[in-house]
């Protein structure tokens, strides 16, 4: 169901303490959040946040924080990080998290874009990049409070500053200073990671926050106080919306993760009833699950073969929204019984009652992956430019391969170049300027271009095809979508990922990377010893494999889609050696930058076309690819 709580004034009119405020007056006793101390989970009541936020509040004003004034965070999913942003709202300060992934140079330009005079962060790792910061006299950066009071050396430490707040702590000047926040006022700012160029500041307001809240909350369909286990970075709006606005609505349990590795385990443990992932965590996980299913007796695997074949058909039928038939329902009920939930129980996912996606394409064949284990994943699509969601599917109306249609509220429309364009109330005013105003990014009847492309079906679902500035144009004029092409050949389990280039050239070419959890697996059950990623990518069987991949992939693709050369890389991309951002993200940019010899080699020999169907044997032909490693 979705929250029945009394909300205190109209959606458009709320603000993040006065749901706090709620929370502490009727539903107290409940858990509130709850993080990992040794072997245990340590918890505190609805009741007993509003406390600790209160002395923190009180803590940032003795530092010197002020109304709307910029704090930065650079934390993991830690109580200090969660009750900080609470506690710097309410004092009407701006809290803005950095992804601890970030590279000192995006670092010093959000200090100093953002004009802050307060860092938090976690520990040395951190103190090491921000350090400098101090010196450097174009950043008005005056202070660092560190959380590791071992680390903070002659720095502020989060215990001495909610010490400090215990001290100086005046209820009235606190509950007068959260009843001045407006619902116009800034909420926090959000600089998106960006595949190209310095981030970008988003300026999103209380009323922004509040209404894509509770326009979501009418879409998704959970139990009241549901668990929510938190474990992507709150630099990412997802997780912003999932882990903290979103709680405070419903006046739900946050578990905090702190090591987004131990995702798995935590789920394992508390078996969730929701559950978001980035396309990639599906993608794992789906790539777990059948490299365990690989090794199991072919009798095991026919059954549960079978039982996904029941979930798919019974998946069609709700897709459709048609009546599922008596004998199917009853099959699928002993199979889910029987051969589904005691598998999926194993990993804690036997409880799921709503499981979603979103920041990129799912691809479709991990959504069917995942349907034929009688999980729906909810594809949806949004900016941080627009608070979080703009469509989602649900329940009661999804179609797979989509992202759903628009939330309440929100309206879109397709530019003649097949932009989406959208405006409403969950839509940022703007993006943060150095001297602190705000810079529209609307046009003159408020629409906000996207930069996704995509199509709309009659009956208003809504299809994405690519990023408007990521489509490839070749020198014959014809435009190729990227993520078409590389989604279609990462559909074999064996490559993980992948970037197709093209723009200005007469053919495609492609860099391919092992899948760094199923190869392994792949290359084990097929008797070749699972060494390091470099080995198996030079082992002639994963290169034979790789190269009728690219074939079906080809097959499938039209002529100009179709990869010609391709190279298989040695190494996985990731946000700490550049290539993904911190929400995983592509960076084609860097990525090029980096691969541009090889990408460039992929070209020194002229390719002529064969006049025959040049993909029916994967292992004659330059069409098939070049299965060389790199």
């Amino acid at each position: 169901m979705t929250t029945k709580l009394r909300l205190p004034g109209r959606p458009e009119e709320l603000t993040l303490p006065a749901l706090l405020a709620r929370n502490a007056a009727e539903y107290g006793d409940l858990p509130a959040l709850s993080w990992r101390e040794g072997d245990g989970w340590t918890t505190l009541s609805w009741t007993e946040v509003r406390r600790k936020v209160a002395v923190l509040a009180s803590g940032y004003a003795a530092l010197g924080v002020e109304r709307g004034e910029h704090v930065l965070i650079m934390m993991g999913n830690r109580p200090e990080h969660w009750l900080s942003d609470l506690a710097l709202v309410h004092l009407g300060a701006v809290p803005v998290t950095v992804y601890g992934t970030s590279a000192p140079e995006q670092i010093a330009h959000i200090a100093r874009h953002s004009r802050a005079r307060v860092a938090v962060l976690e520990g040395a790792r951190e103190l090491a990049r921000w350090e400098p910061l101090l010196a450097d006299g174009q950043v008005p950066l005056e202070r660092l409070v560190v959380a590791e009071a071992a680390d903070a050396g002659t720095h502020h430490t989060y215990g001495s500053l909610h010490a400090s707040g215990a001290r100086t702590h005046r209820p009235d000047a606190f509950e007068k200073a959260w009843q001045e926040t407006r619902p116009e006022d800034p909420l926090t700012v959000v600089y998106t990671s960006g595949t190209t160029g310095d981030p970008k500041g988003v300026r999103l307001t209380h009323r922004n926050i509040m209404l894509q809240s509770v326009r979501l909350d009418r879409r998704v369909d959970l139990p009241e106080h549901a668990e929510h286990i938190c474990y992507l970075p709150f630099a990412h709006i997802a997780e912003r919306i999932l882990g903290i606005y979103l709680p405070l609505l419903r006046a739900a349990h946050v578990r905090l993760v702190a090591d987004p590795a131990a995702v798995g385990s935590a789920v394992r443990e508390l078996h969730p009833v929701q559950f978001f992932g980035v396309p990639r965590v599906w993608e794992k996980l789906a790539a777990s699950v059948r490299a365990v299913l690989a090794q199991l007796p072919a009798a095991q695997r026919d059954a549960i073969e079978a039982a996904n074949d029941l979930a798919r058909a019974r998946a069609g039928h709700r897709e459709r929204g048609e009546q599922i038939p008596a004998a199917l329902e009853a099959s699928y009920a002993r199979a889910k019984e029987q051969v589904l939930d005691p598998l999926l129980g194993l990993a804690g996912l036997d409880r799921l009652q709503w499981t979603a996606s979103a920041t990129a394409p799912m691809p479709i064949d991990v959504v069917r992956f995942w349907a034929g284990w009688g999980i729906t994943i909810m594809d949806a699509w949004g900016l941080t430019e627009t608070s979080g969601v703009c469509t989602v599917n649900s329940p009661d109306g999804f179609r797979l391969g989509s992202v759903g249609r628009p939330i309440e509220g929100l309206e879109l429309r397709l530019a003649q170049d097949g932009e989406i364009l959208t405006r409403g109330g969950t839509v940022f005013g703007g993006y943060l300027r150095p001297d602190g105003s705000v810079e529209s990014a609307h046009d003159a009847e408020g629409w906000f271009p996207t930069g996704d492309i995509g199509r709309l079906d009659e009956e208003g679902f809504l299809w994405l095809t690519d990023r408007k500035k990521e489509l490839i144009i070749t020198s014959n004029g014809k435009n190729v979508s990227p993520a078409l092409v590389e989604n279609t050949v990462k559909e074999h389990p064996l490559i993980g990922q992948a970037l197709v280039h093209g723009d200005g050239r007469s053919y495609l070419v492609a860099l391919l990377v092992l899948d760094g959890e199923l190869a392994p697996a792949w290359a084990a059950a097929r008797g070749i010893e699972a060494g390091p990623l470099a080995d198996l990518a030079a082992h002639p069987a994963v290169r034979e494999e790789i190269a009728r991949a690219v074939a079906a992939a080809n097959a499938r693709l039209n002529r100009t889609e179709q990869i010609k050369r391709y190279r298989l890389l040695t190494e996985e991309w990731g946000p700490e050696s550049g290539e993904l951002t911190p929400s995983l993200k592509l960076r084609r940019r860097v990525v090029r930058e980096k691969y541009g010899a090889l990408i460039d080699g992929l070209y020194e020999e002229p390719y002529e076309e064969p006049y025959e169907e040049p993909y029916a044997d994967a292992h004659e032909g330059p069409a098939a690819g070049s299965p060389d490693t790199a």
